[in-house]
């Protein structure tokens, strides 16, 4: 057989076993018994003068009282040939030696009267007899409330099962404590393998080392050494742990359960518990094979916290569950547990160490060569225009995850479509990285031009003040178009350090109060407009104190607890509190101050700007080296923008990702 055949025969729908074809059988027969063991069906219901017609005619060979109300009247042969019996006995239904006629009489006593008194004047012989009989429907009938209570049971029952069986019948009521995992084994292979995955050279090789631990045990067995029992994926969201977990189960060819953490839990006490111990059981049974407990957070928390609120017994008595299962392991059992998290900081100790979770794969956001590889992996699908430049995009999306970059290039070819495109071009791409990062453009929202000046003096504030420092980030475009919940916005590419120093910090917050600043400068006046870039600066400046010690009034001291246990207590005194308020706004008062002298000096090119951007409403870094010239400071890396206004391309509103700079003026 070759192998398309074999194809379609795996593609055809298989036959499954439906309990409710039973039920239907047995009525089948039950009818078809009826129907053939009994000829009352042909029978005809007569009245009294028609009876007593037909007896006087010494038509009737018998009759036959059933249960005391029914008469079956049975004619002799040369009845049988009459015409005005012939219709009746031509019928379909009747059968020879089956009654005639019946007659539905009322009161016994009177009918033997009445065929006594009518055999006597007429001279007639018929034999009456008297039977007890009792139909099967009307058995059924008697008994028809009870069956229809029992038929709405069984459905209920059917339904809180799930309608489904085996070990993925969890929400069966007689098998609650059954584990929901999704079994994938040799018939349900995952499509998904390494080559899917792009970047995460790091984590491929420790969790590819796991995949040969099961596929060779031997191979490190025999050399003294255990298997390791369990493996943690650690990281932000989107950065591909679960797309990790779906390449070993594509690559392993061993039975791969798996399952969410939230899984385990239900409102039932115990069933927590009980999920883990078949989870378990089910997989050492199909040894060698792979557990994967997605979002194990779920049921993976540091016990004793939250006593505050009640805390969750059932959660706490689930880990306890897992926590003694990942130890019961023997060393000749290969099974490996898979855990993905992005919240590791709040996980039970007791989870971590070494013996359960032997291994913890962090899984960072991709380097800028990693996004390249991505990019390769999703643009596979799509039809690209010969002006595509991976490269460019890896460059400008400094800070997105997998997932971003797969959103991105989906964006990407819904632009193309909306526009009527037959291929995906490059601004399409930097089309959907503003419209993910700064949200959808609304031109047609209505304000004065007065509101616009201000607009535009505070986007060319931020971008004076960054083209003025050296570590500030270098501007991509600048825009007064209202884009999502912002006025207007300035997008920066920020270089990809792996540590930042406190100069770098400071020049940042100083472009990031320019706004501000140039609003103050231009009209001695400030507004509301610059509440996000408060907020930033904010943020940056209590984290330089409290967590990095880059304050020398505080000094190098850090109130970070990476544990997470400092929830509900602060780590410091309220005198050292009121110094960090304190720090904190002089802080961001002196780079206010900083960016006003900086706009003070560059006065006349900061008007400039600002009437540009009035009159283009959308400026390049281009438009900035014009009229300022180039930077004094040299550049690491020269990223250049393609002169374009950005589409419109989507009317939801997409929040701002943090990870990409982007300041914006806001509506409030």
């Amino acid at each position: 057989m070759s192998d398309s055949n074999k194809e379609n025969k795996s593609n055809l729908p298989k036959f499954k076993f439906n309990s409710y074809w039973i039920y239907g059988a047995i009525f089948i027969v039950i009818i078809a018994v009826q129907f053939f063991s009994s000829g009352d069906l042909a029978s005809k219901s007569i009245s009294k003068n028609k009876f007593e017609e037909i007896l006087r005619d010494n038509d009737i060979k018998e009759i036959v009282v059933i249960n005391k109300d029914v008469a079956q009247l049975f004619l002799t042969a040369d009845a049988l040939k009459k015409a005005k019996h012939v219709k009746q006995t031509s019928t379909t239904f009747y059968r020879p030696g089956s009654p005639v006629y019946e007659y539905n009489f009322g009161d016994l006593r009177t009918f033997e009267e009445n065929i006594a008194t009518i055999k006597k004047e007429n001279n007639l012989i018929v034999d009456v007899d008297n039977k007890e009989s009792t139909s099967i429907f009307d058995a059924i009938l008697g008994f028809l409330p009870f069956i229809i209570l029992i038929a709405v049971w069984l459905f209920f029952m059917k339904r809180m099962s799930g309608s489904g069986g085996g070990a993925g019948g969890g929400g069966q009521i007689f098998s609650i404590g059954k584990s929901k995992a999704k079994l994938f084994d040799k018939d349900t292979k995952v499509k998904t393998t390494f080559e899917n995955v792009a970047g995460l050279e790091g984590a491929k090789e420790e969790v590819q080392e796991i995949v040969d631990f099961l596929k060779n045990p031997d191979k490190y067995t025999s050399l003294g050494g255990k298997i390791p029992k369990g493996a943690l994926l650690v990281g932000p969201p989107g950065t591909g742990k679960t797309l990790l977990a779906k390449a070993v189960a594509g690559e392993a060819e061993v039975p791969f359960f798996s399952l969410s953490g939230s899984d385990f839990v239900e409102m039932f006490v115990g069933v927590g518990a009980s999920r883990v111990r078949d989870l378990f059981k089910q997989a050492a049974q199909k040894s060698p094979s792979i557990i994967f407990i997605d979002e194990i957070d779920a049921i993976g928390r540091a016990r004793g916290k939250n006593n505050m609120t009640g805390g969750n017994d059932e959660r706490e008595n689930t880990l306890n569950q897992l926590l003694t299962e990942m130890d019961g392991f023997g060393t000749d059992v290969n099974v490996i547990v898979l855990a993905a998290t992005n919240r590791a900081d709040v996980l039970d100790s007791a989870l971590m160490r070494a013996g359960r979770f032997d291994r913890q794969i962090y899984v960072d956001l991709p380097n800028i060569n990693e996004r390249k590889e991505i990019f390769e992996v999703h643009i596979k699908p799509l039809k690209l225009a010969d002006d595509v430049k991976i490269g460019f995009l890896a460059k400008q999306t400094p800070g997105f995850s997998g997932a971003d970059i797969a959103n991105m290039c989906n964006e990407a070819a819904l632009i193309a479509a909306r526009t009527g495109k037959k291929a995906i071009h490059h601004q399409d791409f930097l089309d959907a990285v503003d419209r993910i990062v700064g949200g959808l453009e609304k031109k047609n929202k209505v304000i004065t031009p007065k509101e616009k000046k201000v607009i535009a003096f505070h986007e060319a504030g931020h971008a004076t003040v960054s083209w003025m420092l050296e570590h500030a980030a270098p501007l991509v475009k600048v825009t007064i178009v209202p884009r999502g919940q912002s006025l207007g916005a300035a997008w920066y590419l920020p270089a990809e350090r792996m540590i930042v120093q406190t100069e770098q910090m400071l020049d940042e917050m100083c472009a990031t109060m320019g706004g501000r600043a140039a609003e103050k400068v231009m009209f001695n006046k400030i507004s509301t407009g610059a509440l996000s870039d408060l907020e930033k600066v904010t943020k940056q400046a209590r984290a330089m104190i409290t967590v990095y010690g880059l304050n020398e009034e505080v000094g190098n001291i850090t109130y970070y607890d990476s544990s997470g246990n400092d929830a509900f207590v602060k780590p410091y005194s309220e005198e050292t509190g009121r110094k960090i308020d304190k720090e904190i706004s002089k802080m961001i008062e002196t780079q206010y101050q900083r960016a006003i002298e900086l706009l003070d000096k560059n006065k006349e090119k900061l008007t400039a700007l600002a009437e540009l951007l009035l009159e283009k409403e959308v400026i390049f870094k281009d438009d900035l080296q014009e009229i300022f010239g180039k930077r004094p400071f040299g550049e690491v890396e020269e990223v250049e923008e393609e002169k374009s206004k950005a589409t419109v391309v989507n009317e939801n509103n997409t929040e701002e990702l943090d990870t990409t700079v982007v300041d914006k003026i806001s509506e409030e």
